[in-house]
Formats: structure tokens, sequence, C-alpha cells
């Protein structure tokens, strides 16, 4: 018989080696087991969670498909990003040609190329993020049934090159503003947080019609539209609706603009983006609203991106 000193243990007596080593494989065992975590594999709830910090991982690769959008989309093109630009130009051309000099709708006293550009300027970048989000997902077909990563990011991403359209467009602003000799005040420091409302709306939007366009194809032709009935459904771009009285009874404006105020965040966050480029006082009530609205189509619009995502590599 020979004494056996265990590792971390007091002097232990055993008939053999053999016996030695059973038991400290098992002491040896029981402390791994102990330290090791538990994993449980199950199948996803049905209403997952948003996953942001798997988002955050994938960072690079959202910067990565933002680029690629940009350059795909002037790809081949004789004025490259001069697109961006000349859209919402020739659109507040026509819009001061038939709206400002023949039906003279309302403006204050804001010149109305101003006027209708700043409300066009988050208007296109709405426009152009929900259809590119629309798409987005159908034409990443290639890379969603390949590989896996977060399916969220590619109608983030689409928003995100809309927004450097957005960006380059910003000059054309900035020099009607120095050319009307508009006042700017400290509330051009909410014209951000609005566009960032703005972006929220869309990217709540942009996924759940990248979700329903996967299952059902006939979005991408509705969307195009819906679209062009939504720019006469906020008066907000083309007129100044605070300019209507609220008592009028005999003008059918008057009747029907409270319910779009309601019904349409739009109509309030593009006013009060105007009203905070040129100065003027905010609704911060009806932008309170607004904002309410447009969180909660991103938080809705995510999650339920979310729910259906794990079947787009079968079905797309």
């Amino acid at each position: 018989m020979k004494d056996f000193k265990q590792p971390d243990s007091p002097l232990c007596t055993f008939t053999d080696v053999a016996s030695f080593e059973a038991a400290t494989a098992v002491r040896i065992g029981s402390r791994v087991q102990s330290k090791l975590e538990k994993i449980r594999i199950a199948p996803p709830s049905r209403w997952s969670p948003l996953g942001l910090t798997e988002l955050w991982k994938f960072r690079e690769l959202f910067l990565f498909l933002t680029w690629r959008d940009v350059k795909v989309r002037y790809k081949q093109t004789a004025i490259g990003a001069v697109w961006a630009v000349l859209q919402p130009v020739m659109m507040m051309v026509v819009f001061t040609l038939f709206l400002g000099r023949l039906a003279k709708l309302p403006t204050g006293e804001t010149p109305y190329p101003l006027f209708v550009f700043c409300g066009l300027l988050p208007w296109t970048f709405f426009a152009s993020a929900i259809s590119n989000a629309a798409n987005s997902v159908v034409g990443s077909e290639k890379l969603v049934t390949k590989v896996y990563f977060p399916r969220l990011i590619i109608p983030l991403a689409s928003v995100g090159s809309s927004l450097i359209d957005l960006l380059i467009a910003s000059s054309i602003l900035m020099i009607l503003v120095l050319w009307y000799q508009a006042t700017l005040t400290w509330s051009l420091l909410m014209a951000p947080v609005l566009l960032l409302l703005i972006a929220f709306a869309a990217i709540g939007l942009g996924a759940i019609l990248a979700a329903l366009n996967v299952a059902y194809r006939d979005f991408r032709f509705v969307l195009p539209f819906l679209i062009q009935l939504w720019i006469f459904a906020t008066p907000s771009i083309y007129m100044d609706i605070r300019s209507i009285p609220a008592d009028d009874t005999s003008s059918s404006i008057s009747i029907w603009m409270p319910w779009l105020m309601n019904l349409n965040p739009m109509v309030v966050l593009i006013a009060s983006f105007r009203d905070s480029v040129l100065g003027r006082s905010v609704d911060w009530l009806g932008c309170s609203g607004a904002a309410t609205m447009a969180l909660g189509l991103l938080i809705v619009g995510c999650v339920y991106f979310r729910r259906v995502e794990h079947k787009f590599a079968d079905i797309i």
C-alpha cells in the first residue's frame, strides 16, 4: 500500500495507482463541470427582442452596406451624386410654378422657393429611405441566403445611404438661405433632431415594407403610387398650414386638415423642420405627438421585422 497526495487535498491513502487516478479524475471533472456555463438551446420566442447588442457587433457590416448602396446607385451615371441634388431642385421648380404662382398657396412672408425646398428636403429623404428599404432585402437575396448576420442591418443601411443624399442636398438649402437672406437663429440646432425623428419613422416603416415585400412582391408596384399620394396628404410641404383659419368651416381644407395632422406625423415634423431652419416658432406640442408616433413606428417596425426574418432565406 502506497500513499498518494491528491492535488489541493489532504493526504489520502489508496491501495493502488489506478484508484488514485480515478479519484483525481472525478475531482477534476466535478470542478470543470461546476465552472462551465449552462447553455440552453431553444427556438426563438415569437416576439424576439431587437438585438441591439448584436447590431452593434455588426456595425462594420452596416457601414460597408451603406457605402455599397451609395456606389451602386450612382454607378455608371454621367453626373453621379448630382442626382441627389437634382431631384429636390426640379420638384421645387415644379411646385413653385404650379402651386406658388398659379395656385398662390399661402407661405407667409417666406419666398415660395425657399419655403417649399425646406419641405421637400426632408420629404425626399423620407420617401427615398422607405423606397430603398422596402426593396433592400429582396435585392440582397444572395447575401441573405448564404451568410448569417442580423437582417435588420439591410434596411438600416438603405436608410443610411439616403441620409448621405440628404447631406449632399442640404448644400442647396444653405445656398437658398443665403440668397434670400433668411434669418438663422438658435432653433436651427433642432433641425438635426427633427431629421433623426424622420429617420426613425423611415426605419420603422421601411422595415415593415421590407418584410412584407419578401412575402408579397406586389408592394414594389404599390409603393410608388402610395408615396405620390402621401406627398399631397402632407400639405406642410407646399403650403403654410398655420395660415388656414381654424374657424373657417366654409373651406374644405380646414375640415380635413386636423385629421391629417393627427394621422400623418410627417405633417408636423416637416413643418417643424422648416420652422427651425427659418427661425420661426416651433409647435412643440404637435412636435411631441409626432415624435411619439415616429418612435412607435420605429419599435413596431423593428420588432415585426425581427419576428419574421428567420423565414427570409426560405421564401426569398
